[in-house]
């Protein structure tokens, strides 16, 4: 059950003509009343003698018997409740209970209060009403309905255990604002996939990713092709901004402004600047360098993606033992990265990698005030892959596109352990959500280049194999039988044939990739490792250009290749 309160207005006859009327795409269908403050009260929908005017006539009563200097400048108050999809279709009388327990619970109305406010509910939809109410008492008072949103949210709960309809999380006042439903009807009949608020957050939310001064930001902000507007004070000082998409204009032609703070919590300028503090104790080891303002040099997608591949990694161990406020500044910054990597990812991860950005950015904030400064690490590698450009799917870029995907699940995963142990419900559906999406991702990305390790594990020779199930018996004894019957054995094993190769001993680097977190509940703990190994002994990611260690007679392809996780790292499941 979803109560949203609306802005108050001033003209109680146009909102009941929308009420009554089709709607703005024909979605409203045999509307009329199911409740009011009278039940003599006209119904314009089910009444053919009844107007809009009567219904509007005697709502305002009560407003036009005060002196003109006393009414209050704006009087209609307005709730919308609606169902959750899942929920069964209830009938008006069912519907006419829900709206009398909304006024009584708002202070519109409350039970058994004779001079209350008159209001009326419309049903124009199966799943929703619309209560509409003048604020103005019968006795001449205004109603004292402050808190009236958190009050209806309240009564939804209990109205949800009342009706046995789906249980909705509470809100915690740190979510963006919803597109209105005129936003979203605009967006329908202009065949957008996302209104102008959701697009205009998603830009600014990537401009924001990585930029370390104001400069920077409305640079990015102006080359994605929005339009901006600077709010200064008379000092010069930059107090805010607002932003707006050149083809969305309102009835005048003129374009329609979005400030930050409307588009999200998080992007007004004062909240964006806190994200450039360099607060953090500068011996910590995240840190980047003090200089780290200037615009890196271009360095290849790939080498931008490994070093964000091993910074996400140092980050899921923040977050599984950090403080909270530490844990919150990253959990933050991995929104950023998220962004970065869904605006430069290529064509075949880019649909799941935005859905994974879009889910997490609720994920991101929470009340527990981040400590800026110790996220610079995560920061930095958004802004590398932000300035590395996008990657073509191939090759290294490829490779460590699937390695860096594989860390950012876990690292979405942790949040969504931490913040379930917080109790942020909310946050912690949406990084389930983008933990779903990336797994997606991953299955796009990363076939290739675990088929090339698959097929280099499969040629080597016997007694080169042999050594590398020694080195697996050796280092993760309790593992190694579950390993070794994994489809994913063979490419591990060429990754510890590459590792020795390069100087390592294949035996420590495998016991101290296994030891960096649980593998005991992995599914394929083999591919798992794979990408650990590689990131930690500097390997390419793509093997294809290395050189085989032994050969014999390739053999058939692997399986499909899976997200590198563990059990407990499914959504829903507890670790």
């Amino acid at each position: 059950m979803i109560p949203k309160v609306h802005d108050m207005g001033t003209d109680t006859r146009g909102l009941i003509a929308y009420l009554y009327g089709p709607g703005k795409a024909e979605e409203h269908i045999d509307p009329h009343l199911v409740a009011a403050w009278d039940s003599q009260a006209p119904d314009p929908g089910r009444d053919p003698k009844a107007t809009y005017g009567d219904l509007q006539r005697l709502l305002d009563q009560p407003v036009m018997a005060l002196p003109r200097n006393a009414r209050p400048a704006d009087h209609v108050w307005h709730l919308s409740v609606r169902a959750a999809p899942e929920d069964p279709i209830l009938t008006d009388e069912q519907w006419a209970d829900i709206a009398r327990r909304m006024v009584t619970a708002t202070g519109i109305a409350p039970e058994g209060d004779d001079a209350a406010c008159r209001w009326a509910a419309v049903r124009h939809a199966d799943d929703h009403i619309h209560i509409i109410a003048t604020v103005v008492r019968e006795d001449g008072r205004q109603a004292r309905i402050r808190q009236d949103g958190k009050r209806s949210q309240e009564e939804a709960r209990k109205i949800e255990i009342d009706y046995g309809l789906r249980r909705l999380n509470v809100g915690d006042g740190t979510a963006a604002k919803r597109p209105t439903s005129a936003e979203r009807h605009k967006a329908e009949r202009q065949g957008k996939e996302r209104t102008p608020r959701e697009e205009l957050r998603e830009t600014v939310r990537r401009a924001v990713a990585g930029a370390t001064s104001e400069e920077e930001f409305f640079d990015r902000l102006a080359a994605a092709g929005l339009l901006i507007r600077q709010r200064a004070a008379p000092s010069g000082d930059l107090l805010g901004y607002k932003v707006a998409l050149p083809d969305d204009r309102n009835e005048d032609q003129e374009p329609i402004y979005y400030s930050g703070s409307t588009l999200a919590p998080d992007l007004s300028l004062p909240r964006i600047r806190e994200r450039w503090s360099e607060t953090a104790d500068p011996s910590h080891s995240n840190d980047v360098p003090a200089d780290s303002s200037s615009r890196p040099s271009p360095s290849s997608p790939g080498t931008a993606r490994r070093k964000a591949a091993s910074a996400v990694w140092q980050a899921v161990l923040v977050i599984d033992h950090g403080d909270d406020a530490v844990v919150a500044a990253h959990i933050a910054a991995a929104g950023e990265v998220l962004d970065a990597l869904a605006k430069t990812s290529a064509a075949h991860t880019r649909r799941e990698l935005r859905e994974a950005a879009w889910a997490f950015e609720r994920a991101s904030r929470s009340h527990v005030r981040a400590e800026r400064g110790h996220d610079r690490a995560l920061r930095q590698a958004a802004r590398d892959l932000v300035y590395s450009g996008p990657a073509l799917g191939r090759g290294e870029d490829g490779a460590t596109t699937a390695m860096l995907i594989d860390m950012a699940f876990f690292l979405v995963t942790a949040a969504a352990h931490w913040h379930a142990k917080k109790e942020h419900a909310l946050q912690a559906t949406a990084a389930r959500q983008a933990a779903e999406h990336l797994r997606a991702a991953y299955q796009a990305a990363a076939p290739v280049p675990l088929g090339v390790l698959y097929q280099r594990g499969r040629r080597l020779s016997q007694p080169l194999r042999q050594k590398q199930v020694a080195y697996l018996r050796q280092s993760v004894p309790e593992l190694a039988e579950q390993i070794l019957a994994e489809p994913g054995w063979y490419a591990l094993a060429a990754t510890l044939a590459d590792a020795e190769s390069a100087g390592h001993d294949p035996a420590a680097l495998l016991a101290e990739a296994a030891g960096r977190r649980e593998l005991d509940t992995a599914e394929s703990v083999s591919d798992v490792l794979v990408w650990r190994l590689r990131r930690m002994a500097d390997l390419p990611a793509d093997a294809s250009a290395m050189p085989e260690p032994d050969a014999t007679t390739p053999t058939a392809t692997p399986s499909a290749a899976r997200p590198s996780r563990s059990r407990n790292d499914r959504p829903g499941k507890a670790r």
